[in-house]
């Protein structure tokens, strides 16, 4: 098993990303009605902050191997947080503008995520 450098996750643009969006998601989670606190709030909470750990926990795994793996699972979680949002538009906890703008920082942290997996797998 080849050993890898070690990586610093706070120098990587997605995890910055990611703790900007799981920021944002947290403050829309604020409007959804308080019913909602243990349900698809929950729910969109544990993925949006998955995506920022898993890229986090990974960076310290000693393997390109390992990394990637966990880039995976965070890249999974940002596709489970798309699901929730559709979800909650379509219950109308969010507007379609916010919809709209939460869905392009998604996709920015979901494009970043499968280059750095790319990058990594092709090294």
């Amino acid at each position: 098993m080849k050993q890898k450098k070690s990586r610093n996750f706070k120098n990587y643009k997605v995890w910055q990303d990611a703790v900007s969006f799981a920021t944002l998601i947290y403050k829309v989670c604020n409007s959804f009605p308080s019913y909602e606190r243990f349900g698809l709030c929950n729910q969109l909470q544990r993925a949006v902050v998955s995506i920022s750990s898993n890229i986090a926990e990974g960076s310290a795994k000693p393997t390109d191997d390992d990394f990637a793996r966990f880039l995976d699972v965070a890249l999974g979680s940002s596709f489970e947080v798309e699901t929730q949002l559709f979800i909650a538009k379509n219950i109308n906890y969010i507007t379609e503008e916010q919809f709209y703008t939460l869905q392009q920082a998604n996709n920015e942290i979901q494009k970043q995520l499968v280059g750095l997996i790319g990058s990594i797998r092709q090294a």
